[in-house]
This record gives structure tokens, C-alpha cells and sequence, in this order.
């Protein structure tokens, strides 16, 4: 028997099971303009390559969403792989920043 669905667990949620992505390339984007758009600026400022390093990568992570929202047939495969690219450009702006900080 099934088990039933509870909403408030974390893997029986929408945006983990049956949506469609678009929040997560909506989210992704926005993220990807302002954690890249401060590493470009955090990089002219103070002229550390590392922060140009991490815009690029953030801007790599957001055309990897690209990819597997068009590439991946299977919905929740896809949806949490999204999930996964979005946590590794949020992680990526901070272990760059803290890196650029720490000289």
C-alpha cells in the first residue's frame, strides 16, 4: 500500500514532484544576475580572479538548468536536479566570497 502524500514533507512537495521547473529557472536567473553581478563587481573592486572565477561558474550552473529543463523527460529526475544546480550556485557565491574575504 502507498504511502500517503504529506505536503509538509520535504520530497512530497509541489515544486519537488509535479511542477514544471519554471520556478526554478525564475529563481535560478535572479540569483544568477545579483551572486554573479556582486562577484563581477567584488572582482573589479578589489582585482581578484577568484570572484570572476565564481560568476562564471554561477553562469555555467544556470545553463546547465537550461539544459536539463529542456534535456530531462522525467519530472521529478528533473525537478531535483534543478534543486541541486540552484544549491550549487548559492554555495558557489558564498565559498567564493568567503575565499575572496579571506585574501
Amino acid at each position: 500500500m502507498p504511502e500517503p502524500v504529506d505536503p509538509t514533507r520535504t520530497r512530497d512537495q509541489r515544486e519537488l514532484t509535479t511542477a514544471s521547473g519554471a520556478t526554478w529557472l525564475i529563481v535560478g536567473a535572479i540569483t544568477t544576475v545579483l551572486v554573479g553581478g556582486m562577484l563581477l563587481a567584488l572582482g573589479w573592486t578589489l582585482g581578484d580572479d577568484r570572484a570572476s572565477l565564481g560568476a562564471a561558474l554561477i553562469g555555467v550552473a544556470m545553463a546547465a538548468m537550461l539544459v536539463v529543463r529542456v534535456t530531462v523527460r522525467a519530472r521529478p529526475t528533473r525537478l531535483r536536479l534543478l534543486a541541486i544546480l540552484f544549491g550549487l550556485m548559492v554555495a558557489t557565491g558564498l565559498v567564493i566570497v568567503l575565499l575572496v574575504a579571506a585574501g
